[in-house]
């Protein structure tokens, strides 16, 4: 048993059900993979994107408080975040969920 995933700085519960989802129940879990690659698990696992949740993600690997990104670091992150958003599609669980991403319509039960 490792520690808990809101252990990691600006990871709350809301993200550790997120993480769990995705199969990366501890902290350990989550420090074990590059940030990216963890938070490529999240979309895959069905958590809709979003910017901020990415780069909080990886201050916080950084021991850092989430707003503390700026200026050209956060440009930077930025540009990894859209291009690992344009690469990453959810798993999804369904035929129907599949077909619902694929005409842009997609709901998602919580699991």
């Amino acid at each position: 048993m490792g520690s808990p995933v809101t252990s990691i700085r600006n990871i709350g519960p809301a993200m550790e059900d997120a993480f769990h989802r995705a199969g990366l129940t501890t902290a350990e879990d989550v420090r074990a993979l590059d940030p990216d690659t963890a938070y490529a698990r999240l979309i895959e696992a069905g958590t809709r994107p979003h910017f901020i949740g990415y780069y909080a993600l990886i201050m916080g690997l950084q021991g850092r408080p989430w707003n503390d990104c700026q200026g050209k670091e956060k440009d930077d992150l930025r540009a990894r975040f859209d291009a690992l958003v344009a690469t990453t599609k959810p798993q999804f669980d369904t035929q129907l969920e599949r077909a619902l991403d694929e005409i842009g319509i997609i709901l998602r039960a919580p699991k």
